[in-house]
Order: C-alpha cells, then sequence, then structure tokens
C-alpha cells in the first residue's frame, strides 16, 4: 500500500484524544472535544451523573453539577436537554452543544431500591470490589489489574470489552459500578 494514501492524523488532535481518554475528569473546552469524547465512546448519563461528570461540560460550575445531582438525588428524573435547562434556569438552546455527549437512561425505581452499594471501578480496591455481588477474587483482581496496565475504564462497555465479559455477567454488574 502506498503510504501516501494514508491520511495524516493532527498531532494536536491525537495528544488531544489521549487527554480525553486517558484523564476521566478532563475537563472538555468545546464542542469539537465534546464531539472528540462521543467518538471515543464517552457519553454522560444525565440520571447518574456525579458532579465530577457534569463539571467535564464546559462552562458547567460546581454549584450546577451539584444542583444537578441533588435533584437526581431527590428523585427528580430527566428526560431530555430541556429538563437539563429548566432545572438549571438556562434556555435548551445554551445546553445544545451537550445534547450529544448526554444521554436519559430510564431505571426502574423499585429494582434499583434494592442497590445500596456503588463502586467506581476506576478508584476501587480489591477489597472494595469483592463487596459487589458477582464479583469474585479473580475477577476484582482482574478489575485493578486491568486498570493498572491500561488505564481508567471509560464506561460500563470499555469495561465489558477489557475484561472480556458476558452481557448476562454485565446486567448484573451494571447496577453497582459509576463511572
Amino acid at each position: 500500500m502506498n503510504p501516501n494514501w494514508l491520511p495524516r492524523i493532527n498531532p494536536r488532535l491525537q495528544k488531544l484524544r489521549q487527554k480525553i481518554l486517558n484523564d476521566p475528569y478532563y475537563r472538555l473546552k468545546s464542542a469539537e472535544e465534546i464531539a472528540i469524547a462521543v467518538e471515543l465512546g464517552i457519553r454522560i448519563d444525565a440520571n447518574q451523573a456525579t458532579v465530577d461528570d457534569w463539571l467535564r461540560l464546559p462552562g458547567l460550575s460546581i454549584h450546577q453539577g451539584r444542583t444537578l445531582v441533588e435533584l437526581a438525588r431527590t428523585g427528580v428524573k430527566f428526560y431530555c436537554i430541556e429538563d437539563i435547562a429548566a432545572a438549571l434556569g438556562l434556555t435548551p438552546q445554551r445546553l445544545k452543544p451537550f445534547d450529544q455527549i448526554l444521554i436519559f437512561g430510564y431505571y426502574d425505581d423499585e429494582s434499583l431500591d434494592n442497590i445500596t452499594y456503588v463502586v467506581n471501578p476506576n478508584t476501587a480496591t480489591i477489597e472494595s470490589l469483592l463487596k459487589v455481588p458477582f464479583i469474585d477474587s479473580s475477577l476484582a483482581q482482574a478489575v485493578v489489574d486491568n486498570r493498572i496496565a491500561i488505564g481508567p475504564y471509560r464506561n460500563i462497555v470499555d469495561f465489558q470489552k477489557r475484561l472480556n465479559l458476558q452481557g448476562e455477567i454485565l446486567a448484573q454488574l451494571m447496577y453497582y459500578l459509576r463511572f
């Protein structure tokens, strides 16, 4: 194959992609960076987001992030970008760039009421992972070893692929994991 036919990768964009991919707390600065994050598979579930998740979005303050998290904790469900805008007293147009990275998951409240222990696999120890139902010592060790070797998990899909988990197992685990 002729190497002249290969597209050139912009070094600035490549560096930015790596930064976004490897830093789960990287604050996106523009619509372009949001698009890169989405391309890399990063999504933020508006109904499960942490303050750190909200702070990744350009222009959102810590106070706004805390407001959204507190509303979600009290049972408010966000179904669309307009709900987020209303909660923050902003126009939906102001938040339109976030539309591509935000997802609005539906959760059955009755089944989620039984979940009392949630862990972040990007910061969890083996001991804390062992408290999660369906995680045995070999899986807990694999979670930590893989994270150390490759870096933080981007999301639940990245977690599944890197650990080669079957769908049935992940369906049980996903209620106990927050990225």
